[in-house]
């Protein structure tokens, strides 16, 4: 049986009962009642369930005006559908250095730049599972017309200052996809406490559909990227057990942290000050160059891998390296320049997924020992 996803008799029950129930997309009960429920859990008034979280966050840029030309603030460090889909509205990419020896862009000088570039929106990534340092953000957010969207793709039940992600700013955006922490294989949701930009989101998801117009009538030019109601009746069971799995991730990460503290060569990248509860999505660990020197980390996640241990090398190229980000950039003109503390986190950084978290402390201690090995050997 594969360690990811898990899985039981709860999501068999609430599949056969969408099965039956001769539902399968519209007019079932599941994906309004699940994208309800998780807007709760986030601490929202509204969610709107679809696709997945690409479509996500292109639905809530399109619902707070983004278009042909206006420029959107977003981090380099991070999957590539973040600046895809500014790219698809025909937007500007602005992206913003990372902090150094973090996995954020950096908070202060993204907010200058939204407001002296007059950006219509700001992209935060809960890059990890880690809340993103937003004050600055959050500021702006009340202080000027900025959107700001939460890249909350990996961050499910993670919390900034008491507030869970997907609440912290204009609209939250999370994915479903096998990897994340609650997974149905696919699918999406959309958070707000604005009931406004909620009905246009379920309108731009749904062909441009309101519940004032008859059924093929619109006024809006939009998509079918709608959740269906079995991938809705397994994140419902997926939902009932998160708590509990970031409960014992946590555990586990505290275990790897104490165990990896005085082990010179590696280190792990902290969440941000203000994290309140990390749902440890990713464990990332930065090589420390001085001590390894340029091994490449490709080299030591083969190592890692052939002592059992499920490690990725991450993101290997900053989206300002990206061929296709640059290519867009350069058929509007622009240079990137370079983005050293991005470059520095796709060289350095690799990943230990969220499910070789979830297990018993005698497996965690493995990892450690692991860790342990393959940087001694590599020093010496």
């Amino acid at each position: 049986m594969r360690s990811w996803p898990l899985w039981g008799e709860e999501e068999e029950r609430n599949v056969l009962e969408a099965l039956r129930s001769g539902f399968w997309g519209l007019g079932g009960k599941w994906a309004f009642e699940f994208a309800r429920d998780f807007a709760r859990y986030c601490g929202c008034k509204r969610g709107v369930p679809c696709a997945n979280g690409t479509v996500a966050l292109k639905v809530a840029l399109r619902a707070v005006g983004v278009g042909k030309g206006d420029r959107v603030v977003t981090s380099p460090y991070t999957f590539v559908s973040t600046v895809s889909v500014i790219a698809e509205l025909g937007a500007v990419p602005v992206l913003v250095d990372l902090i150094e020896n973090g996995l954020h862009m950096n908070p202060v000088e993204a907010s200058e730049i939204a407001e002296a570039l007059d950006a219509k929106a700001v992209i935060p990534v809960h890059i990890m599972g880690m809340p993103s340092p937003m004050d600055e953000l959050q500021h702006l957010m009340k202080s000027m017309d900025l959107a700001v969207i939460e890249d909350a793709a990996q961050a499910h039940g993670s919390e900034r200052r008491g507030r869970r992600t997907g609440s912290l700013g204009t609209i939250g955006c999370f994915s479903f996809q096998s990897s994340k922490v609650m997974t149905a294989g696919e699918g999406g949701c959309l958070t707000t406490d604005r009931d406004d930009l909620a009905d246009l989101c379920w309108s731009l998801i749904n062909c441009g559909r309101t519940s004032e117009k008859d059924w093929y009538e619109s006024d809006l030019l939009a998509y079918n990227y709608r959740m269906s109601e079995f991938q809705a009746a397994v994140l419902a069971a997926q939902l009932s057990r998160l708590d509990h799995q970031i409960e014992v991730r946590q555990r586990n990460y505290r275990l790897l942290l104490e165990e990896l503290e005085d082990v010179d060569g590696i280190e792990p990248v902290r969440p941000p000050e203000g994290t309140t509860r990390f749902n440890v999505y990713t464990v990332p660990l930065r090589l420390e160059r001085k001590r390894i020197g340029s091994v490449d980390k490709r080299h030591v996640v083969e190592l890692l891998r052939s002592r059992g241990v499920p490690v990725s090398p991450g993101y290997t190229v900053p989206l300002h390296r990206h061929s296709g980000v640059v290519n867009y950039c350069a058929s509007l003109g622009i240079e990137l320049t370079p983005l050293p503390n991005a470059e520095a986190a796709a060289r350095d950084v690799l990943w230990i997924p969220h499910h070789a978290m979830l297990t018993d402390e005698e497996r965690a201690l493995q990892i450690a020992d692991s860790l342990k090995e393959v940087i001694k050997n590599i020093i010496s």
